[in-house]
């Protein structure tokens, strides 16, 4: 069974209105209704607070919807690669940094300089182009 038709049947059985539902998760009545249609799928978020309401187990609300496992995946997929993109804008601020204290030590060098100023030109820009891919 989709996991729509299990959200509005456990739903029902809870003798819940969409509109209850909606106020008690913290999203709209309408979203409740797509995802009760298939038009979009929950959140693990919403899906964790949907189980805990319906008195309902995770496995049970997911099993058997490959849709809603797939969402769910790449959702989780998500979080894990903007954390790689916060983990590699830190590693290039720190990277500037040494190489900035590098320019201390070298006095009047200014090819370091001009070298210190691409290689920081040339990471923000492939920083920026990964933030604005996914946008």
């Amino acid at each position: 069974m989709e996991i729509g038709k299990k959200l509005r049947e456990a739903r029902t059985t809870s003798g819940l209105t969409q509109e209850k539902v909606a106020e008690l998760i913290q999203v709209s009545r309408q979203t409740i209704s797509n995802w009760e249609n298939e038009k979009s799928y929950p959140d693990i978020v919403s899906v964790i607070k949907l189980s805990s309401l319906y008195a309902i187990s995770l496995d049970e609300l997911l099993k058997g919807d490959k849709k809603m496992i797939e969402h769910l995946e790449e959702s989780t997929n998500i979080v894990s690669s903007n954390k790689k993109l916060i983990g590699a804008i830190l590693a290039n601020i720190i990277f500037l940094a040494i190489l900035i204290a590098f320019y201390g030590i070298i006095p009047d060098n200014r090819y370091f300089l001009a070298g210190i100023f691409t290689l920081a030109v040339v990471s923000a820009s492939i920083l920026l182009y990964q933030i604005i891919r996914k946008l």
